[in-house]
């Protein structure tokens, strides 16, 4: 198979208990060849660590000077690619980065041009987590179904793993997390070949940490109604 350089970025918001054992796990994997790091103005000391980590050559961190959102710091991190693939990854301890070598496989092969690591297949072990988080990932993943013929089977994965040329093509909008709904949107609307590979999933609780709500479906139904329409 070719070999393919990856690169890694990283949005950050206030994980100062996890964000040095999450750099450490991502450069771990053989096949990165840099981390892009993007504080989006974290309060609680993150910032502090991450310009300790910062002398590290495969490692570029840069700080927002106000917070702007999930969305802002994935564009942010996006104009710094160099790698022929570029994959999400969350600074948090809830994906494992070991996944990377069997996300990238089928665009190893030249099949796929994005890879989904989803957390709803059951072939790999997932932390049992909120009822009302799963409905609302099911009802927002059968939205997208519905709208733009699709069988993915979780489209609010973190682990999304794109060809760079492809995502440097798109023009993401959203700041915030409706940022999700519309890469698949405007990814399927390219007609990019999308694959899944199954992936574990260490899920936290709101006292370890979790930024996201029930609420935010209604956010992710209006982006992937919007993205149908228009561009």
């Amino acid at each position: 198979m070719n070999q393919i350089s990856l690169s890694v970025v990283m949005p950050v918001y206030n994980e100062k208990d996890t964000i040095k054992e999450i750099v450490e796990n991502v450069l771990r994997v053989g096949i990165v060849k840099e981390l892009i790091i993007v504080d989006d103005y974290s309060i609680d000391g993150t910032r502090e660590i991450l310009k300790q980590v910062s002398s590290n050559p495969k490692i570029k961190v840069i700080f927002h000077q106000r917070n702007q959102g999930k969305g802002a710091a994935l564009r942010t991190g996006f104009k710094e690619v160099t790698g022929d693939v570029v994959v999400i990854q969350d600074a948090d301890l809830e994906y494992d980065p070991e996944e990377f070598k069997e996300m990238i496989i089928p665009i190893q092969k030249g099949k796929a041009d994005v890879v989904y690591g989803s957390r709803l297949t059951f072939a790999k072990p997932q932390r049992a987590y909120l009822f009302t988080h799963r409905i609302g990932n099911k009802i927002v993943t059968l939205f997208a179904g519905i709208l733009y013929n699709t069988t993915l089977t979780d489209i609010e994965t973190c682990y999304k793993m794109f060809r760079t040329g492809l995502l440097k093509g798109l023009n993401i909008r959203s700041n915030r997390f409706e940022v999700e709904p519309e890469l698949t949107a405007k990814l399927i609307k390219k007609r990019a070949r999308i694959y899944e590979v199954p992936i574990s999933y260490y899920g936290r609780n709101y006292e370890e940490g979790k930024k996201i709500h029930w609420w935010h479906i209604f956010g992710a139904l209006w982006t992937l109604l919007k993205y149908r329409f228009v561009n």
